[in-house]
């Protein structure tokens, strides 16, 4: 599972107008904790916008391709909440619906970003 973020348009398929390319995984494989961009398909290797993902499962299938910006090294507890809006998981105070979208807006208040 995933949790989807970054798109401004909300629709799930915004982009920014503009592309990046970073560097995709070499094994393919996403596994949980692990932030990556969203990619079509069709794109380059490593090309994406402004939508990303939080692996929220043990391991992802994404696009082939989609490049790793991350890993949440701290805050899983939280990726978890996020993870449980929208679809037949949704916390008892939200609306029940099927359509995985969130019933509540989460906003990433603060984020603390390291490099090594």
């Amino acid at each position: 599972m995933l949790i989807q973020g970054g798109d401004p348009t909300t629709s799930g398929t915004g982009g920014p107008g503009y592309t990046t390319v970073d560097t995709p995984p070499v094994n393919g494989t996403y596994e949980r904790g692990t932030v990556a961009m969203a990619k079509v398909a069709g794109q380059a290797p490593g090309t994406a916008g402004s939508t990303f993902f939080v692996v929220t499962a043990a391991k992802a299938h994404l696009h082939p391709g989609a490049p790793v910006i991350g890993t949440v090294i701290k805050g899983l507890d939280v990726v978890d909440r996020i993870d449980t809006f929208g679809g037949a998981g949704d916390l008892a105070s939200q609306v029940e619906n099927t359509s995985g979208l969130p019933t509540k807006v989460v906003e990433i208040e603060h984020a603390t970003v390291a490099t090594s």
